[in-house]
């Protein structure tokens, strides 16, 4: 065996074990009181489905004496947008015109401030000089003030009058005083709902509109229940039910029945990611010990798992991040990471123990050579990850937590396995009996004899190895196209809506209003805007809505695999012929929601005059449900209605899109009603639902290639909705690599003091994009945003064998091995922990690849992008980077001397 003697360098600096091992009981003390506080934190996070985010929204609604939509945006809606879009932070603009009134809407940046953005339009307001007669509101609108849960109300022995007063004096004002509820809304009946109590007004909402309601093909009424921004849902959704317990124990002649709530599937989600975290746990510690044949040592490096994580809920708590799926899975995927510290630590303390030395001796040489290329590791994954914590916009606020956590748990692996374990190691690990060795040396001499002369071979036929590795590495870029775009993959919730429009009644006086009005056209009200459409006296169209929401209940109700249907007809909004039908799955189906949700929209009625469009659901009302959606801009009303009837019926022709819908499109009667606008310009939108087997990023290649086909010279296309967030994710993530790649070669120059080194290590990092594309391809997983941050993860991980190997040749080089003894010795003596932490990480994500459970497929890309690059990358390191090494080392012998020296 060569002894290595290290010079004060690096490695010593960096050798806190020393310290560690010096002060034992202060560094025992010290984890003690970091798992206590641990746990402690950990009783103050809460569950949730993801993180907070703040969607600030302002509605600017403004009225003026105006007799027509186009007078109204020449007067009032033009000089409102130019006042209001010089404002600091504002993103977008959108407004919705109509015959003498307007609403503004006003999107700010992720994370503004809400308050201060409604000062900011009030102040501008002000220096603003309308029409006369003209008035204006601002509505600040909170996206996260989200319906939690509503109850279907029924009884037999009352009419609807006595219960509808029944639902206000007693169910309604108790809900409103609940902690956590910003409003209750009393939907059904077709009555209004004036406040319950004087002193508590804003916790009830007064109908603005007449609707029905009907629960499982039965006319009845309903509470719909609005939560605060800030609030927690499954706290709220708790004190809701427990106060519904208590209303049915006093009102036993009612009937309250959970209709829908958004707790069910976070409940859900949450416990399948706390299931998948605990199989990761125990499968990355049994995987230890075949490699090891020693408990004490599996013990050791096992524990570090609980005491990282606790560290871990400290961090979390303190920067305020929730347990929500994405914290829940950033420790799920980095199980196997945190205890690679601590093996690659233990094991070589054992493999000194082995060699004859004490427990001490051998932790304090074995910590010293593996101290740089520990640290190296964990430093070059934190400088991965904490480039996601600092992207903007809403990709950056989704991922933040994700980042932080993923670095607070490697940083707290490091210090566990740097203090802690070889401190465990001293007083625990025992010499072997003679024995022993020679069992775990006859189980793996094979494999080890194996791999020696593989290697030996390798660094004779440097061509065919780099051949191999570039095949590798095109062979992924190939496969990139292979594999569909997507966005955020397609959730099997159980659960989603029928959204559908009757025709109204025809209304002369509103169409003598536009007579004379430029162009004759007539634009259809918006589906897209975050502004309700004003309500117009209509003859009872109540009735002939609800005809329809009975059509469509008769069929959707006859699925086997439907538990419940809750309808809602009409709005509060004042647009009586619209309805949603909100249809809840079985759990015991066999069918996939989207699978039901392509069958419902072949199978449901065609009414006259009737759309329906059957939607996922969203946990965030953003003002789209359509995952597609292309704006049309430009300033003639008749170039924009005639380019979207013309993609419209292009669209409908292609297989997959469903449910297309257009805004812009000119009636036969050519008046101009309503006038939409996007930041400035008028617009027209086309959107649509898509099939189960249809990509976002297909899908929008298609449509952008259909409407260019047709669109004039004078109208230009945005994308919008999924098919706009998935390309700024895209670049946001290029950007994100590239800045991850960089931190990774500047903390490895600065801990190798060379470059030549960090080039060597570099070569592991496109090594693992064949497996991952493979890996997805192979499980039909989507390129999307989920897969690409297993791509970021896995540029952390792949590296990490890699610094193993060339840190062990330098340091045996270093000691008087030629260079190619070095290389043979060092794969001999590195392939067990390469092995180890490996099958440790690829196996602790196994649970989540796997995919069960609620929101698997969340979940799921992420962590077979990561196996299947950590699986290419391992074997195809463990050969390619010794022979990178040697051929560097011939090319810079004079740079290599000197960083060696």
């Amino acid at each position: 065996m060569v002894k290595l003697h290290n010079s004060k360098s690096a490695r010593e600096v960096f050798n806190i074990s020393k310290l560690a091992i010096q002060f034992s009981w202060l560094t025992v003390s010290f984890w003690i009181a970091v798992t206590v506080a641990g746990v402690l934190a950990f009783s103050s996070l809460k569950y949730a489905l993801f993180p907070d985010i703040t969607f600030p929204v302002v509605v600017v609604n403004a009225t003026a004496p105006l007799t027509t939509a186009l007078d109204t945006e020449a007067k009032l809606t033009k000089p409102l947008e130019e006042r209001l879009r010089s404002l600091e932070g504002l993103e977008n603009i959108r407004s919705s015109t109509y015959p003498s009134q307007t609403a503004v809407a006003l999107s700010f940046a992720v994370g503004t401030n809400l308050e201060t953005s409604t000062k900011k339009v009030e102040t501008a307001l002000k220096q603003l000089t309308l029409p006369q007669g003209a008035t204006s509101k601002i509505i600040p609108l909170n996206l996260n003030e989200s319906a939690a849960i509503s109850y279907a109300i029924e009884s037999s022995t009352r009419n609807l009058t006595d219960l509808t007063e029944l639902a206000k004096d007693e169910i309604v004002s108790a809900i409103a005083k609940l902690p956590g509820v910003l409003k209750v809304s009393l939907l059904g009946g077709a009555t209004a709902t004036p406040p319950v109590n004087p002193l508590n007004a804003s916790a009830a909402i007064p109908q603005a509109g007449a609707t029905l309601v009907r629960f499982n093909g039965q006319d009845a009424l309903a509470f719909q229940v609005i939560k605060r921004g800030n609030a927690n849902t499954l706290e709220v959704v708790s004190r809701v039910e427990k106060e519904v317990q208590r209303l049915r124990s006093s009102l036993k002649d009612v009937k309250l029945t959970l209709a829908s709530t958004q707790a069910e599937y976070i409940r859900q989600a949450t416990r399948s990611t706390i299931d998948a975290l605990m199989e990761a746990i125990l499968l990355s510690i049994v995987v230890i010990f075949p490699f090891l044949w020693n408990w004490r040592a599996t013990l050791i490096s096992a524990l570090a798992i609980p005491t990282s994580l606790l560290a871990t809920f400290i961090v979390m708590a303190i920067f305020g991040f929730n347990l929500e799926t994405i914290t829940l899975l950033a420790l799920a995927l980095v199980i196997g990471s945190i205890v690679d510290d601590a093996i690659v630590d233990v094991e070589n303390i054992m493999r000194h123990v082995d060699d004859g030395e004490t427990p001490r001796q051998a932790a304090l040489l074995a910590t010293n050579e593996i101290g740089l290329t520990v640290t190296a590791a964990t430093l070059t994954a934190v400088a991965v990850f904490l480039p996601i914590g600092l992207m903007g916009g809403v990709i950056g606020q989704f991922f933040k937590p994700f980042g932080i956590t993923v670095s607070a748990a490697m940083l707290a692996s490091m210090l566990v396995a740097r203090t802690l374990s070889p401190v465990l190691a001293i007083y625990w690990l025992k010499p072997k009996s003679s024995l022993s060795p020679r069992r775990e040396a006859n189980i793996s001499v094979a494999f080890s004899q194996f791999y020696r002369n593989l290697l030996s071979w390798s660094l004779n036929h440097r061509k065919i190895v780099i051949g191999l590795a570039v095949l590798s590495f095109i062979a992924g870029i190939a496969l990139i196209p292979l594999i569909p775009k997507g966005f955020i993959p397609k959730l099997d919730r159980g659960e989603f809506n029928i959204a559908y429009t009757a025709p109204l009644p025809s209304i002369p006086d509103l169409a003598s209003k536009g007579a004379g009005a430029a162009g004759g056209e007539k634009l259809i009200p918006s589906s897209q805007s975050l502004v309700p459409n004003p309500q117009f006296p209509i003859p009872n169209p109540l009735n002939d809505s609800l005809e329809v929401a009975k059509k469509l209940e008769e069929v959707v109700r006859k699925s086997p695999a439907v538990e419940t249907v809750f309808t809602t007809v009409g709005s509060r909004e004042g647009e009586p012929n619209k309805g949603i039908l909100y249809v809840k799955l079985k759990k015991d189906r066999t069918i996939t929601t989207a699978e039901l949700q392509d069958q419902f929209r072949s199978s449901l009625p065609t009414l006259s005059g009737v759309t329906t469009s059957v939607e996922d659901i969203q946990f965030v009302d953003s003002g789209g449900q359509k995952p597609l959606q292309i704006a049309l801009r430009g300033n003639d009303l008749q170039a924009l209605s005639k380019a979207v009837k013309a993609i419209k019926e292009r669209i409908q022709r292609l297989p997959g899109f469903a449910d297309v819908t257009v805004t812009g499109e000119t009636n036969p009667q050519g008046t101009v009603f309503q006038i939409e606008r996007l930041n400035n310009q008028r617009v027209a939108y086309v959107s649509a639902n898509l099939g189960k087997d249809l990509s976002l990023g297909d899908a929008t290649d298609k449509v952008v290639a259909e409407a260019k086909a047709v669109l004039p010279p004078n109208v230009s296309l945005n994308l919008g909705g999924d098919s706009a967030s998935q390309g700024k994710v895209f670049n946001s993530f290029g950007s994100t690599l590239a800045l991850s790649a960089l931190c990774i070669v500047i903390v490895l120059i600065l801990l190798f003091k060379s470059w030549v080194d960090p080039l060597v290590i570099g070569v592991s990092l496109p090594l693992a994009l064949v497996g991952a594309m493979l890996a997805l391809l192979i499980t039909k997983s989507d390129f999307g945003m989920i897969s690409l941050i297993g791509f970021v993860f896995l540029l952390g991980l792949a590296n990490k064998n890699a610094i193993l190997l060339v840190d062990y040749i330098n340091q045996l080089r270093n000691a008087g091995l030629d260079r190619t003894e070095a290389i043979l010795n060092t794969g001999l003596v590195r392939l067990r922990p390469i092995m180890m932490t490996t099958a440790s990480t690829i196996l602790g994500m196994l649970p989540i690849a796997l995919g069960f459970g609620a929101g698997s497929e969340l979940r799921s890309p992420m962590a077979v992008a990561i196996a299947g690059g950590l699986v290419t990358s391992t074997i195809l390191s463990l050969i390619v980077v010794p022979v990178v090494y040697a051929i560097l080392d011939d090319w810079f012998p004079r740079f290599r001397t000197r960083e060696r020296s």
